[in-house]
């Protein structure tokens, strides 16, 4: 027995080694070096999975991802992405979670996130759908299939690549304070003209990626032959880094779109500040930030009477702990005090293991899920990784929507101010509280503050 289950794992190893697909199937795989070639320069609608080896979910969909690409042979192209090996191309379309399925359609560019069900037949209807509504545009004349000119020239803007010159270039790059990664080229060089095209695609990812916090800029050498010679640029194309107070550092890696974003988002990551903590006082904090963030973290604390100041800044602590730890997720992190925001709480089911709790949204798919281990780095660390990588459990947000925020005061920092109230009526007093903490908060009136109660 103990033999036939190492053959088992070894099986499994071998096959998670290998990749999901195979060229028996009609999956087409695909790597930064076909991926151009195979999907951005071609005319055809193609469905891409984005998939890990590890992950559970990608296994699953295998067999249904196989079915699929068997049934639009000749009508839809199929590929598949081991994005864990060739991560340049899963952050080049943002992938954050496996699996991921993008429609590449007559915007190769911009490629739309496929959100239907994960049954073959499910994914054969959708990518059908998207095939009529093609056709229909192409009969049109609203698109015309790929444009190969610009495909092959990038898919990105020149006018995302700022021209550096020896009178702009201390001001826009040394003096910025932000990330440059800067091409000093010569126009009759070969490689420089080969790079452009992949150049100016980065740069469009990387501002939209980054906020437009790290910067692609271009250097003629053999115009600005001062600031070519400053920086030992002896051979072309040179791609120099700059950061904040540090001596300028050659690029090492690759020269694919895929390479130099990889690379810009690192330095971005790398030399981003913590992500701020924000407390949600009011319905634009929690909007702004969920919209903003593929994910929103949150955090709801104990009141400021059952921790105290002291009590409370170490649960924040932690909470900036972590979203240092995962700044490179660019997540957006939030809190509320336990009772303030009751219609959140609902919304999340948040109550059920106590405070503090945390809890993680999708505000795109309206999904969430709730922190059940401690409230601490570890507990939350373990929440979040399994989050990123797609293991973490999940559902709806309750109403399938936001729910109603109310306004709140910012805590000052202090500890909180008991205050006792008696009361006249018995029904207030009602023995029917489930709690110490519920028997502590009424709630008066649909707009009003939170009284606290201390018998």
């Amino acid at each position: 027995m103990r033999g036939l289950l190492l053959g088992v794992l070894g099986c499994s190893l071998v096959l998670m080694a290998q990749g999901f697909y195979s060229a028996a199937d009609d999956v087409v795989e695909l790597n930064p070096s076909n991926f151009n070639r195979e999907v951005l320069q071609s005319d055809s609608l193609w469905l891409i999975e984005f998939y890990a080896p590890w992950c559970g979910h990608c296994q699953s969909l295998t067999a249904d991802w196989k079915k699929t690409a068997t049934a639009l042979k000749g009508i839809v192209k199929v590929g598949a992405v081991d994005a864990d090996q060739h991560k340049s191309l899963g952050g080049q379309y943002g992938v954050k979670g496996f699996p991921s399925i993008k429609i590449f359609g007559a915007n190769k560019n911009k490629p739309d996130d496929y959100q239907g069900g994960r049954s073959s037949q499910a994914i054969v209807d959708g990518a059908l759908n998207t095939l009529r509504t093609l056709v229909k545009d192409r009969m049109s004349g609203r698109s015309g299939g790929s444009d190969n000119s610009r495909q092959s020239g990038g898919g990105g803007s020149k006018k995302n690549v700022v021209e550096l010159t020896d009178d702009n270039f201390d001001r826009l790059v040394l003096d910025s304070g932000e990330v440059w990664l800067v091409e000093f080229f010569a126009p009759w060089c070969g490689h420089c003209k080969s790079l452009e095209p992949e150049w100016a695609a980065a740069a469009s990812a990387v501002k939209e990626q980054t906020k437009d916090k790290v910067h692609l800029g271009a250097v003629d050498a053999t115009v600005h032959q001062g600031l070519a010679s400053r920086y030992g640029v002896r051979g072309f194309p040179t791609i120099k880094i700059f950061k904040k107070g540090e001596e300028p550092e050659d690029y090492q890696g690759g020269r694919t779109r895929g390479d130099i974003i990889a690379r810009a988002l690192d330095l971005f990551s790398d030399n981003a500040a913590p992500p701020e903590l924000l407390e949600i006082l009011n319905a634009d904090v929690l909007k702004k930030t969920c919209d903003d963030y593929q994910l929103c973290v949150i955090a709801v604390l104990p009141h400021i009477l059952d921790t105290g100041a002291a009590g409370r800044n170490s649960y924040l602590e932690v909470m900036m702990k972590m979203a240092e730890k995962y700044k490179k997720k660019m997540w957006g992190w939030l809190w509320t005090e336990a009772g303030a925001q009751m219609e959140l709480e609902a919304a999340l089911g948040i109550g059920g293991f106590g405070y503090p709790a945390m809890t993680a949204i999708n505000a795109r798919k309206m999904k969430f899920a709730l922190l059940k281990g401690s409230f601490s780095e570890t507990g939350i660390h373990e929440f979040l990784r399994d989050l990123s990588v797609g293991r973490g459990s999940t559902a709806t947000v309750g109403g399938g929507a936001l729910p109603k925020i109310n306004s709140v005061d910012a805590w000052d920092g202090k500890d909180g101010e008991a205050s006792t109230h008696l009361l006249a009526s018995s029904s207030l007093r009602t023995p029917s509280c489930r709690s110490p903490a519920e028997g502590r908060r009424m709630y008066l009136g649909q707009n009003s503050f939170i009284k606290l109660i201390r018998y």
